[in-house]
């Protein structure tokens, strides 16, 4: 499927996002997209753009309200996650649900999640404030969900994990220096415990960020891989294209 549209939308008394769709009329499957640190930049379009490629409708909100940071700033970056609220983001992902279910072109049983970096661990904390909403979610290196002691200053939120249901996809590089294997670990065992369904992968020679192909952390073959282990979990869990 290759024919997609893309534009910016306005949420209901919330922020604008990022919008791409399949051109067919659907009914489409559909999947929130959660941002890095960056922004909603023309990476993250591009990978709605895929998503609409792939069969989804695809939204991304703009956490930032406007805001985009280079790659190379950095710190401007984390000093502007630092100032997210969670209960916000997880507000803001509500409004953005509700205005995908409310077009016509959207399958409103098969909504899924996907989130990167910063967005991997909001996309992991949907899975369980939206739980009754989402059916499938991928996470890639979402930092922040169960450190030791977060160089940022998040609330670790393993504590969500009971009241998740959709089936969860666990994406990291072995070489990450901000998520150790300790915290994959945590992770796992609390995702056990409560009995969920989960898978939790690792790509060899991977670091943080390996799936971002403007940065240099990108790495083809684990993004590559990534990002087709991310269309088999939303096809077996939200379905294709009508």
């Amino acid at each position: 499927m290759s024919q997609i549209t893309s534009e910016w939308v306005q949420l209901e008394n919330g922020p604008r996002a990022w919008y791409a769709r399949p051109a067919g009329v659907g009914p489409h499957p559909a999947v929130l997209v959660f941002i890095e640190a960056f922004g909603v930049n023309a990476h993250f379009q591009d990978v709605a753009q895929r998503l609409a490629r792939a069969g989804y409708c695809a939204m991304v909100p703009d956490l930032y309200h406007g805001k985009t940071y280079e790659y190379s700033d950095f710190d401007g970056a984390i000093g502007h996650l630092k100032t997210l609220n969670d209960a916000v983001v997880m507000q803001e992902a509500h409004m953005a649900i509700q205005a995908l279910q409310q077009r016509a072109e959207v399958r409103k049983d098969a909504i899924g999640a996907l989130g990167f970096c910063m967005g991997g661990r909001y996309a992991f904390m949907a899975n369980a404030i939206h739980a009754d909403q989402l059916r499938a979610t991928v996470a890639f290196y979402g930092g922040g969900i169960a450190p030791d002691q977060d160089s940022i200053g998040r609330t670790p939120v393993l504590h969500l994990v009971d009241q998740m249901r959709a089936p969860l996809l666990l994406l990291y590089g072995a070489e990450d220096q901000s998520i150790t294997p300790e915290e994959h670990g945590r992770i796992a065992t609390a995702l056990s415990t409560a009995r969920k369904r989960y898978t939790l992968t690792v790509f060899p020679g991977a670091p943080h960020g390996f799936f971002a192909d403007p940065r240099d952390s990108f790495r083809p073959e684990a993004a590559q891989e990534g990002w087709r282990l991310t269309l088999d979990h939303f096809t077996r869990y939200l379905g294709a294209s009508a």
